[in-house]
């Protein structure tokens, strides 16, 4: 939890209007809510941040989420809202809107919507991992792939070459061993990333050059971005397989 002597951080939650795969994603209904309440509210109960903030390029979203909670001070521009438009030049845009009025922050934290069932209590376990770390530049979620690249191919015309090539201490190649006796190897999700905000404003990056790894469990790391991943999820949280956070704000019924 946050206290008057730990390092100050703000959440930040990205919101733009342009999905493709499943229209207005961000809005989209999943248990009741739209998706982005499950994050902010997660956010808001976990009493790490100074500000729960949301960059959205939409007003429509951005109604949304001053409804649950969060603050939308400002809009994103344009240029920021592309579907090719790089995460650190929003998040850039936000820590220096808000320098510019005298209220900085020492770290941020980027939860994105589309992972509904990280927990307030998974935001309190990455914060005390990050801030316990010392030399890192960030934290980022990942867990155990579910396909090992030892197995993976490079396709090149009518030849193919291992992706992930053997060690010269090694005599089995991966694409022969048991996958108890592959390395281990970890995919990040989109649960949660916290970072220095310096690294953010000097060196350009989210992550930086020295990460910690943040381990998810259960449905923690869960990533919803398709018609298929909806109705998997509900599923999941009526047999309760997932957990999804409580939101104590009536449902959004729009204007």
């Amino acid at each position: 939890m946050a206290t008057a002597s730990s390092p100050s951080c703000i959440a930040l939650i990205p919101a733009r209007s342009g999905s493709k795969r499943v229209p207005h994603k961000n809005i989209a209904p999943l248990m009741g809510h739209p998706l982005i309440a499950y994050t902010i509210a997660a956010a808001k109960q976990s009493g790490i941040f100074g500000r729960v903030i949301v960059s959205t390029d939409s007003h429509d979203y951005a109604k949304v989420a001053r409804h649950y909670g969060a603050e939308t001070p400002f809009m994103r521009p344009p240029e920021f809202s592309g579907d090719k438009s790089p995460d650190i030049d929003w998040i850039q845009h936000a820590l220096r809107w808000f320098a510019d009025k005298g209220e900085a922050y020492d770290a941020f934290a980027l939860l994105r919507p589309t992972s509904p069932c990280r927990l307030p209590s998974t935001i309190q376990r990455a914060w005390d991992q990050f801030t316990r770390q010392e030399g890192v530049d960030s934290l980022r979620a990942v867990e155990p792939c579910a396909q090992h690249p030892g197995k993976m191919w490079v396709v090149r015309g009518e030849r193919m070459h291992p992706l992930m090539p053997m060690q010269p201490e090694e005599i089995t190649p991966y694409h022969s061993t048991q996958y108890p006796g592959l390395p281990r190897v970890y995919a990040q999700n989109a649960s949660l990333e916290i970072a220095w905000s310096r690294v953010a404003l000097e060196a350009g990056t989210i992550a930086g050059e020295v990460l910690t790894p943040f381990l998810t469990s259960g449905s923690e790391g869960l990533d919803v971005n398709s018609p298929r991943d909806w109705r998997l999820l509900e599923m999941m949280v009526e047999d309760g397989e997932a957990e999804l956070p409580k939101i104590d704000q009536p449902a959004w019924q729009g204007d």
